[in-house]
């Protein structure tokens, strides 16, 4: 087999993850406005995807940097073309699909209005709204004159102004005005008519709004055009010793704001002397620059009015209460008994802030340790670790201050900690920290006892709304006894430890999985059987994905469920023919990491914070931890049964980056709906014993 068929390409295989975002808004079995709402999901994520992987290309190109050979066949240059060639074809199905759910939201009484469709009474409601409350955020900047073009925020969306003199012979005014979508909302919900709701998008309030914003100058036609630039996202750290880590990311993310443009969208409806001009004045590289439609950043789509009938939406499912969890009952009492796990978004991240409250307060806790990756914008997570530090515990919290697009945040949590008294470890040299772990040390008896927490989510109660992770409390002394050794390593990073129960990367991670894949190696040279069941975001590591392929020569039946990036082709004939995979695109986003080895029948289960790629497994601290209670490994084994058999959401991709639905049987099989239904009967159950 050639070398390019033998593993798919990352971004293409990216691309097609997105794809399947894109087929969730083009399935008419899905809610009208959770449609518009996937749409929104698809456009965030390829401007992420401009932002990282299409600048690391880019910069590929520009540097002359060869991609490894032994992986990919295509060289920067082809690779990019294909991108583009891809998400030119994504891009015009993203507006197949729009016009035709905007149609739909007429049909059903919802109309998305533009300047020039409103009637009088809502004219006079937006002139109104204009001046009240979007004139105070704009400030026009006139271009005709300015020998220095000012930099264009990455994301922000701006119009190009074109102001005319149809009745003199004189140059036209040319202008840029920033649309203030990130302190104003998008759209606007105007008076209804008829029996109809409208919507108009801020940009259209600042079109229909133009005579007013240039009053003062004289000008027959004003015309603006949309334009957006998105930059490369890497942030580049000094080695300068004399500055702190905090410094030096403030720094970076001050540069990043400035960084080489990947990507200018603008407006095909452009004119081109408008058109000409700003190219002349940006200085832009013309293979940059892309045309596009009147609107950008449809990701602002996720956040779309709630309006419309209640069928328009998925409804909520309610999270259910662990029956171990019961209110008014201490957790710490309950983790004693035994190891418990929770399902999110099914069951309540309730619990979680309630064991951080406990513990809180608690007076026999004297230490807390804790990691943070992404917390919400207003964390009870950080309040309950402020106010533990109040209460006099001693409370170390690891943040990781180059968390990708939350380090912002993260230097501004990290400031607000330190100000209540709890010790933050800005990040360890050379590693990023993306484990998910709580650990709890409580004095009983006149001893120490340790408890832990080990998650495959962040510890954010927003995220914890539609992210399907789980999350366990365990009193288990070999596992929390590693967590404070764990967190003995943030404090001294000289300090290293043979870990009893946690598999931890970069330590050993990678040769544990090696050694779990050869002992189903040799249960199936031994005749026995065998079976490697992963569930996991990205399979990328092409060192771990020929191990699986040898596994998979050898008669090891292997079953992935990959939800986004997967290198690894399955079913092919002496390579994977005993290797299935498939993703699973639904309401809620797949985000836990879940490993099962057969082993003869002892199942050996893990939870993790790591997908496999060669950045999870060799330059960051992760923790995957053994599911050792037999009730919690049989819950998450029928999890995985539930996820296996999902024939509604359920795709199967192979070599082409295609995304073709599992065929239906008999009966329908929609895992997220199927494993809510199980852990709603278990409750039922439990409350009747």
């Amino acid at each position: 087999m050639d070398l390019l068929k033998r593993y798919n390409n990352r971004e293409l295989s990216w691309l097609s993850f997105n794809e399947r975002v894109l087929q969730e808004a083009d399935d008419p079995s899905v809610p009208l406005l959770e449609r518009l709402r996937f749409l929104g999901i698809f456009s965030n994520n390829l401007d992420e995807f401009f932002r990282v992987r299409v600048a690391s290309v880019k910069r590929m190109v520009r540097h002359g940097i060869r991609i490894n050979e032994s992986i990919d066949f295509f060289t920067p240059e082809e690779l990019l073309e294909r991108i583009m060639d891809t998400v030119n074809e994504q891009q015009m199905l993203f507006k197949s699909i729009y016009d035709r759910l905007i149609s739909e939201m007429g049909d059903n009484g919802i109309s998305v209005v533009n300047e020039m469709q409103l009637s009088q009474k809502q004219g006079a409601y937006v002139k109104e709204y204009f001046y009240e409350t979007v004139l105070p955020f704009l400030v026009p900047i006139m271009l005709n004159n300015l020998t220095r073009f000012p930099e264009l925020s990455d994301r922000s969306i701006y119009f190009a102004v074109e102001l005319l003199r149809t009745s003199a012979a004189v140059e036209p005014y040319y202008a840029l005005v920033r649309v203030p979508s990130d302190v104003l909302p998008r759209f606007i919900e105007l008076p209804s008519e008829n029996n109809i709701q409208s919507i108009i998008l801020l940009d259209d309030i600042i079109r229909f709004c133009l005579d007013d914003l240039f009053h003062i100058f004289k000008y027959d036609v004003a015309k603006a055009y949309s334009l957006k630039v998105t930059r490369d996202a890497e942030i580049d750290l000094d080695d300068d010793i004399s500055t702190t880590l905090i410094q030096k990311m403030e720094e970076s993310l001050r540069k990043r704001k400035k960084g080489n443009p990947v990507r200018i969208i603008y407006d095909r409806e452009m004119s081109k002397e408008l058109f000409r001009f700003f190219t002349r004045k940006m200085k832009l590289d013309i293979e940059n620059i892309v045309p596009g439609g009147r609107y950008h950043n449809r990701g602002d789509f996720m956040g779309f009015p709630i309006i419309g009938k209640d069928s328009d939406y998925y409804q909520p499912l309610p999270a259910l209460e662990h029956p171990m969890l019961k209110k008014k009952r201490s957790i710490i009492r309950a983790i004693k008994k035994e190891d418990i796990i929770l399902h999110y978004p099914y069951q309540s991240f309730n619990h979680f802030i309630d064991f951080m409250r406990e513990v809180a307060i608690d007076p026999k806790v004297t230490e807390i340790g804790l990691t943070i990756y992404r917390v919400a914008k207003v964390s009870k997570v950080v309040n309950a670790l402020m106010n533990a530090a109040r209460n006099g515990k001693k409370v170390t919290v690891l943040i990781e201050l180059q968390a990708r697009f939350d380090e912002e945040a993260n230097i501004y949590w990290s400031n607000i900690l330190q100000e209540a008294g709890v010790q933050v470890i800005s990040g360890i040299p050379g590693l990023k920290v993306h484990s998910k772990i709580v650990w709890v040390q409580r004095k009983e008896n006149d001893k120490l006892r340790n408890y832990g927490y080990i998650g495959t989510g962040n510890l954010n109660e927003s995220t914890a709304k539609f992210y399907a992770d789980e999350g366990l409390f365990t009193a288990n002394k070999e596992i929390t006894n590693d967590l404070e050794n764990l967190f003995r390593f943030f404090r001294h990073n000289y300090m290293h430890f043979d870990y009893k129960k946690l598999i931890v990367s970069p330590f050993d991670m990678r040769s544990v999985l090696y050694s779990k894949i050869d002992q189903e190696i040799n249960h199936a040279i031994a005749g026995r059987k065998t079976y490697i069941v992963l569930k996991m975001n990205s399979l990328v590591d092409t060192k771990m994905v020929d191990k699986l392929y040898e596994a998979s020569n050898k008669g090891v039946k292997i079953d992935l469920i990959i939800r986004g990036i997967c290198v690894l082709i399955p079913g092919v004939k002496g390579l994977s023919e005993n290797i299935r995979t498939v993703s699973i695109v639904d309401k809620y986003l797949e985000h836990s990491r879940i490993w099962m080895f057969y082993n003869n029948g002892e199942k050996d289960t893990y939870i993790a914070s790591a997908d496999w790629m060669p950045r999870n497994l060799n330059r960051r601290v992760e923790v995957a931890c053994p599911i050792l209670d037999a009730g919690v490994k049989k819950e998450l084994h029928h999890y995985l049964n539930i996820q296996l058999k999902d024939n509604v959401k359920a795709r199967e991709n192979g070599s082409n980056y295609r995304n073709i639905y599992i065929s239906r049987g008999d009966v329908d099989v929609r895992s997220q709906d199927a494993f809510y239904e199980y852990l709603k009967n278990k409750n039922h159950v439990n409350s009747l014993s």
